[in-house]
């Protein structure tokens, strides 16, 4: 159950601080309506709700659709005071750029000041994942940054969760925006893609050379299954697939192996690397994927890119207990990012995969574990907050 930080206790943080101490008390707030999402907070009672609308735009002749959010007008009707520009990119989910928490993360985020682009990336609402996805956020970000009246002093950057962190980084790196993209927070992300892979569907993953294992949620077999679908010549697979993720979801301890059977080859090769759970056993059966879908994937592979030419700042996020993409991914990712440039935040407790959980304010938990992630995460608000300056 989601509780948000008890307000004093994070303002207590503030004390701790360096001397920015209105950016500080102002990153205290945001975290505090980031943990409440639709419900109600302090920074919600001090400021005016923000507005959404959906536009078109173009660049270099490919049509895109978004959702922007932007301040509220100043009272007078003044234009509303914009400091900063983020286009904010949701992981491989059905609703996509209409998911409740990425709507409401926008609209903190808009409260802070931000005018924030969330596209509307058509393969992500599928569960697809495709190299196009780069050249998307690229766009988005490339719009926005055009707009003096959004991005003021060219002031913007990059907010992107789970899957769309690799995306999002291929797209800092695309040579007419590379040079523009002053930061990118990485929530949950990967830097090998094979290796997420391996977790995600055996639950094994490595870090200083020991072995350890999680349970993995069943999410990214599904979002491998749809996937595979553009790869697939039998049209009759998709159906077989839904039945497949439909029966888990009745019943996660359901074996749907059996309906495999009916699978056209390909399918049964993809379901086979989806039902895996022996690490040792994962990199022949992803050799039997389709052979376009593991080109694809190979550029979708931010270990097979190089970093080095990146200039945006990284500040990487990422739960210990992250059930779907494993924490050594962000600690992997930094490490290939150009010297001095990315920092790392890795939460003991209070994040999954991408969504906060607090203990009781009461508990012996909160004091001891919940108060250290949450000094954290308002760490990583303020770095954010930092970047309106330039």
């Amino acid at each position: 159950m989601m509780r948000r930080p008890a307000l004093p206790l994070l303002l207590l943080l503030l004390l701790l601080a360096g001397c920015a101490p209105v950016r500080h008390y102002e990153a205290a707030l945001v975290l505090q309506d980031i943990a409440a999402a639709q419900g109600a907070s302090r920074l919600k009672q001090t400021t005016a709700a923000p507005v959404r609308k959906s536009i078109a735009y173009t660049v270099d002749g490919r049509e895109r659709r978004g959702d922007l959010y932007l301040p509220a007008k100043l009272p007078g009707n003044l234009p509303a005071n914009i400091r900063a520009a983020i286009v904010a990119v949701p992981g491989a989910v059905p609703l996509g750029k209409d998911d409740p928490r990425l709507a409401a993360f926008a609209m903190t985020l808009a409260r802070a000041g931000f005018a924030v682009l969330a596209p509307d990336l058509a393969g992500f609402r599928q569960l697809a994942v495709r190299p196009t996805d780069a050249r998307e956020i690229a766009d988005a970000f490339s719009y926005l940054a055009s707009r003096t009246d959004l991005a003021p002093e060219g002031r913007a950057g990059m907010f992107a969760f789970s899957y769309a962190v690799g995306p999002a980084v291929l797209a800092a790196l695309e040579p007419d925006i590379r040079a523009k993209v002053r930061f990118v927070v990485g929530l949950g992300g990967y830097h090998d893609l094979p290796r997420a892979m391996r977790f995600f569907t055996t639950g094994w993953f490595a870090h200083d050379g020991q072995w350890q294992r999680m349970t993995p949620d069943d999410t990214g077999k599904m979002v491998l299954l749809y996937a595979s679908l553009p790869y697939l010549a039998d049209d009759s697979d998709r159906g077989i697939f839904d039945r497949m993720v439909a029966l888990r979801m009745t019943d996660p301890a359901a074996d749907p192996s059996p309906l495999a059977a009916a699978l056209s080859r390909p399918g049964q090769n993809v379901h086979a690397l989806a039902a895996n759970s022996d690490p040792a056993r994962f990199p022949e059966l992803l050799a039997q994927l389709p052979a376009a879908m593991r080109a694809d994937m190979e550029r979708m592979n931010l270990a097979s890119h190089d970093l080095k030419p990146l200039q945006a700042r990284l500040i990487l996020v990422h739960g210990k207990n992250d059930n779907l993409i494993p924490w050594p991914e962000s600690l992997a990712l930094a490490a290939a990012a150009p010297q001095g440039l990315a920092d790392v935040f890795l939460i003991h407790r209070v994040l999954g995969h991408v969504d906060l959980s607090f203990s009781n304010l009461f508990s012996w938990r909160f004091w001891s574990e919940d108060l250290p992630d949450m000094w954290k995460l308002w760490r990583v608000i303020d770095l954010l907050l930092a970047e309106r300056a330039g």
